[in-house]
């Protein structure tokens, strides 16, 4: 059984989650017409760490945040692992260094995980404590380069924003590795955006390639890692990439993880029904989240959004899926959908195995106060070692 710790703050999350749903309900009238294109992606009571270009002398993980749709609020902040080779980063620019007169063939590069946080698509945040920290455990478990998503939040924009959003930043990640083939044709490495006066500039000024990104991130080996509701959208882009095939070049999902996604449906599973009142996020308040999340009209614990094994609404078959590994945690009452889904990926011979972990609770890993017990830590190696196998330039390895 979950500590008493844990079943404590329990208690007060959800007492404080229950009072923001409820504000946020009497207030989504006034997002009903107009809605806010521009949006927000975060709440004034999320505690915030901040962006540091210099790496950190606990984790060697340097971070950055870059707002990248002009329309929205659309965000990510990158996080930089000092393993990138010739890492170090500028106190001036905040920039991360190209090698200078290496060709880009003999250059190694890390792979792209691209992450969407948790919160019920109507809290959390991409720079939220919880969230900043679990990004730089796996930036540096993985050696990759983290993108986390700050994506829109409902009621303010409703389904489909932040699955959209999702969307989005695999599209702005391909032009990003386009725009950076460009300049390394047309020069040296060293004008990734290195020295100033040598980037690409829209007309406005304003530089187009994203230096650390050009210097060292590998979209051909792109992650996709989602936690509770970020693992809905995760598992959306996915079926668009797949949808997409080659136009997203160069941009290539080899895998996806999903951390106890927030999937529901109209039938209750077994979990569902004796889990129903379980620890943190119950059943009644999901429900309530999915509300604020779809919108009016559109409500349905059957929507495409919400459960993803009815194949009638599947726009992308199971079997062209990409390798999906899926976390589920023993006392969540959202765990037997989860479970059929990865059951039903590997009927038609998609590579999904389940991490099943005893005596854990919903966020178990990803949660702020819960990171630092052993199975958060076990559960981001566990992730690790399978995700591994689809990003080493040196083919499937199961031990490092």
């Amino acid at each position: 059984m979950p500590s008493v710790t844990v079943k404590l703050y329990s208690v007060l999350f959800k007492f404080l989650l229950k009072r923001r749903l409820e504000t946020l309900t009497q207030s989504s009238l006034l997002y009903a017409n107009p809605t806010h294109p521009f949006g927000v992606t975060s709440r004034p009571d999320d505690v915030i760490a901040p962006a540091n270009p210099t790496f950190s002398a606990a984790d060697g993980v340097a971070t950055k945040d870059i707002h990248i749709d002009p329309l929205t609020s659309l965000s990510i902040r990158i996080f930089l692992p000092n393993t990138a080779p010739n890492s170090k980063v500028s106190k001036t620019s905040g920039y991360a260094p190209a090698i200078d007169g290496h060709s880009r063939s003999n250059y190694r590069k890390l792979p792209i995980v691209v992450q969407f946080h948790g919160g019920g698509f109507v809290s959390g945040s991409n720079d939220a404590v919880g969230n900043d920290l679990f990004c730089r455990r796996m930036a540096r478990l993985l050696d990759a380069v983290v993108v986390a998503v700050g994506y829109r939040l409902a009621p303010e924009n409703r389904y489909p924003a932040a699955f959209e959003d999702g969307v989005t930043v695999l599209s702005w990640l391909g032009k990003q590795a386009n725009l950076a083939d460009c300049i390394v044709r047309g020069g040296d490495f060293r004008r990734l955006g290195v020295r100033r006066g040598q980037q690409i500039v829209d007309g406005f000024g304003a530089a187009m390639v994203e230096p650390w990104l050009a210097a060292h991130g590998d979209p051909s080996r792109c992650v996709l890692l989602g936690v509770s509701c970020g693992a809905n959208i995760a598992d959306y882009v996915a079926q668009k990439a797949v949808e997409a095939g080659k136009l997203l070049d160069p941009v290539r999902v080899v895998a996806q993880v999903l951390m106890y996604p927030f999937f529901i449906g109209r039938i209750p599973t077994r979990s569902e029904i004796r889990l129903s009142n379980s620890y943190f996020y119950d059943k009644a308040m999901s429900i309530l989240a999915w509300k604020l999340f779809l919108p009016e009209e559109e409500f349905d614990l059957d929507h495409p959004a919400a459960n993803p094994l009815l194949p009638k609404r599947r726009q992308t078959p199971l079997k062209y899926m990409p390798p999906t590994l899926t976390v589920v945690a023993e006392h969540d009452w959202m765990r037997d959908r989860a479970i059929a889904y990865s059951e039903e990926l590997r009927k038609v011979n998609v590579d999904a195995p389940l991490l099943d972990f005893k005596d854990t609770v919903h966020e178990f890993a990803t949660l702020d106060v819960l990171l630092k017990t052993p199975q958060a830590q076990a559960c981001a190696e566990d992730i690790a070692i399978w995700v591994k196998k689809y990003i080493s330039l040196r083919g499937h390895e199961f031990s490092y």
